[in-house]
């Protein structure tokens, strides 16, 4: 064991399907390559830890292992139970999987997924092989451009939800989307949630603050090559720098649309107080 307060290489995975829907199929990794890339882990000695872990560890200031690497799931999908928890079973390797409650096949879902998701008793099968489960919110949205109500609602409704089904309250949060801002993080914060995960495509290090960790996002097109990289954190940078022009561009035009709501927001309330 080493003191360490990163870099770790977090993983964010999404689908893992033969034949996803179009709709997952950007972000949706082959069976066959999600299997290699859990050899390469294994052969070059990372050892997964679960996020409750990562943040126990950094809040503690306990060591970490020589090689931490966490292996994470957004949304919630079937094919992570068909396809990645054999091959995560069979190594030992324990994972992360983020659910957005309102997207499970159940009594809570609702609509808006898009494609097949995990039924409540996967999703525990999951969990009793060694997974840990987080809150991803209830149906998705993104929660820096909601107002406080609806915020506050699809954050707690999730842990609620998920702490009713798994009998345990939810530490860990990944932002849909990866987006945030500072009134999203502290509302996660406010839920009781002990670490959220971003996006940001680099390598996690504790200073960046337990409510903004970055993540590398592993896709159908990650080669072999790059995905060795990544996890080595070589060249990250240059694997993911379209993808930070556009994060950056897109904030932009987010926090405008944002401000643009508050004021219009405000408008209409000042003018109610007008007509009395």
């Amino acid at each position: 064991m080493t003191d360490t307060g990163g870099p770790v290489p977090i993983l964010m995975y999404h689908s893992v399907a033969h034949a996803p829907s179009r709709a997952a199929r950007g972000l949706s990794v082959r069976p066959e390559a999600f299997a290699e890339q859990m050899a390469v882990l294994d052969a070059a000695g990372f050892v997964p830890l679960t996020t409750r872990e990562l943040a126990a560890a950094w809040r503690d200031r306990r060591p970490l292992p020589p090689k931490p690497v966490l292996i994470t799931f957004d949304d919630g999908y079937e094919g992570v139970h068909r396809h990645a928890l054999p091959v995560l079973a069979a190594r030992g390797f324990p994972s992360t999987v983020f659910v957005s409650t309102g997207w499970l096949r159940g009594e809570h879902e609702t609509a808006g997924a898009l494609d097949v998701m995990l039924t409540w008793d996967q999703l525990r099968d999951l969990t009793a092989a060694g997974a840990e489960a987080g809150g991803h919110s209830h149906t998705h949205p993104q929660l820096d451009q909601l107002a406080d109500a609806r915020l506050a609602f699809e954050i707690e409704r999730c842990r609620d939800i998920l702490t009713g089904e798994l009998g345990r309250p939810p530490v860990s949060f990944a932002y849909p989307y990866g987006y945030s801002s500072r009134r999203v993080r502290r509302a996660v914060r406010a839920a009781g949630f002990g670490i959220s995960l971003a996006v940001g495509n680099g390598l996690a290090e504790r200073a960046q603050g337990p409510y903004a960790l970055r993540r590398v996002t592993v896709r159908r097109t990650t080669s072999a090559g790059d995905f060795e990289r990544m996890v080595h954190g070589r060249a990250v940078g240059r694997l993911f720098a379209a993808d930070r022009a556009l994060t950056k561009g897109y904030a932009v035009v987010r926090g405008a649309r944002r401000l643009v709501r508050t004021a219009s927001t405000a408008s209409i309330g000042r003018a109610r107080e007008t007509r009395g």
